[in-house]
């Protein structure tokens, strides 16, 4: 499980999933920040440095501002009660790969208090940028030279009756995962709400642990927003031969407490729109998240789908910065700017924030969507502008019973998004290309008569 993802992106961590955001009800559009306003000062004084989030992208920025400003004051405000930990070990430690402590980000006992970074429990009420503070609830005042925003993001629950019943549970912090190993009872009845990136990658964990799996999604195919319709209904079809039940374009209508049987194991009845009622002893939402943003409505820091920075991680107040899953920022692909909430992404982010926070001028090229995702052992991956460009061509090969299939979208002579499935040897050829931007030459009309060339195609023009 997951074995070609440990060795992609190392340290047996998975990338975070990709999501689209919920656009923030209280947007505020700032003035553009300049890109090459740095921050002023060394940080050699003192500095106080705050970072609220302890993910990927929070722990990444102290460690690295540690390492540039050694007599910097550094505390990490984390909004759990655990110990910092990574949300993409979490299937890992459902399917008992791993333990509970395996999960967590630094595992060396007194890691933090060995490089004097202060981590403890909190959660932030108010920002006050003008006056370089935030207040905690329960009225702690916290001052800050620079701020760094990893705040991450909160699952979005859908309005639907019923889900706040006992056994309906999200799968995104580690009490959730306790929640859900107590539940999840091989060969019991359960139903998965959402068949995105992470929906997927909790499907995989649950069809580990034996249960009897229905999928509801309401997209017309699984993944709709990393997979095509071809790839995505390939990707269905492979789920429903491994035994997992998936029902897409269905809603879930209403959960509801179910007569009590003999064993009382199902204790759910979920009705579909379809007129399926589906008996559960556990429902697990995975239904998409949004930015944790809510805190910033009356401090005057630029939000759209995300915290809004620039390529320096900065946001329209000079001192404040954003990081991971909660910020809106430089897109390679687009040029624009894009939540891209994906664990190299975060770590990326958190590196970059720390430079530009202690003073370095050190730019941001833009996060690459690329999604790599391994569904009870077939691999999907989809790269860039996957979706095609503005007049660009396309190509696409399929073999619908190997389940493998292959598109290329193509802009001018580059090649510019991807989806694959089945193949795990063309990741790095296709992001290598993608983020090259190099030009194919006459190997764009030899690649839209035959896609499956892609690596002949890199080996000619990567040194173009």
């Amino acid at each position: 499980m997951f074995e070609f993802l440990r060795k992609l992106f190392g340290g047996g961590q998975p990338p975070e999933p990709v999501f689209v955001e919920t656009p923030s009800p209280n947007r505020i559009v700032p003035a553009e920040p300049k890109a090459d306003a740095a921050v002023q000062g060394s940080g050699s004084d003192g500095t106080k440095y705050v970072i609220v989030g302890a993910g990927p992208a929070g722990i990444i920025a102290a460690e690295t501002l540690r390492d540039i400003d050694p007599a910097g004051n550094i505390r990490i405000i984390n909004g759990e009660p655990e110990p910092p930990y990574s949300r993409m070990a979490i299937p890992y430690y459902l399917t008992g790969q791993i333990a509970e402590g395996g999960t967590h980000l630094r595992k060396t006992p007194g890691y933090f208090e060995s490089k004097r970074i202060r981590v403890g429990e909190g959660w932030v009420q108010q920002v006050e940028p003008g006056v370089g503070r935030l207040m905690l609830h329960g009225g702690e005042a916290v001052p800050f030279d620079r701020l760094l925003l990893a705040t991450g993001a909160t699952p979005i629950q859908p309005p639907i009756e019923g889900l706040e019943s006992p056994g309906v549970h999200p799968c995104w912090t580690l009490e959730d995962a306790r929640h859900i190993i107590r539940l999840a009872e091989s060969g019991s009845h359960v139903v998965l709400l959402g068949a995105g990136f992470i929906g997927c990658i909790i499907l995989e964990a649950l069809a580990e642990r034996g249960v009897s799996l229905t999928v509801v999604e309401m997209g017309d195919r699984m993944v709709p927003r990393m997979l095509n319709a071809p790839a995505g209904i390939m990707l269905k079809r492979w789920c429903e031969a491994k035994g997992v039940r998936v029902r897409t374009s269905t809603r879930i209508t209403k959960i509801e407490p179910a007569p009590v049987q003999p064993d009382h194991r199902d204790t759910l009845l979920v009705d579909l729109d379809n007129g399926e009622q589906l008996p559960a002893h556990l429902v697990v939402i995975a239904a998409g998240v949004r930015a944790n943003m809510d805190f910033l409505e009356d401090a005057g820091i630029g939000t759209d789908q995300g915290i809004l920075v620039n390529d320096r991680l900065r946001t329209n107040h000079p001192q404040v910065f954003a990081a991971g899953d909660c910020a809106q920022g430089p897109d390679f692909s687009t040029g624009g700017r894009s939540v891209h909430a994906v664990q190299p992404t975060a770590a990326d982010h958190g590196r970059i924030a720390a430079l530009n926070m202690a003073g370095r001028d050190a730019p941001y090229k833009g996060s690459l969507v690329m999604n790599v995702l391994d569904t009870i052992g077939l691999v999907s991956c989809s790269f860039g502008q996957w979706e095609g460009a503005d007049g660009g061509e396309s190509a696409e090969m399929a073999d619908p019973d190997g389940y493998r299939y292959i598109n290329l979208q193509f802009a001018d002579d580059r090649l510019v998004g991807a989806i694959t499935l089945g193949r795990t040897d063309w990741v790095g050829v296709m992001r290598g290309l993608i983020q090259t931007k190099v030009p194919l030459g006459p190997w764009k009309e030899k690649l839209l008569h035959d896609p499956h060339r892609i690596v002949e195609a890199y080996v000619a023009r990567a040194g173009a």
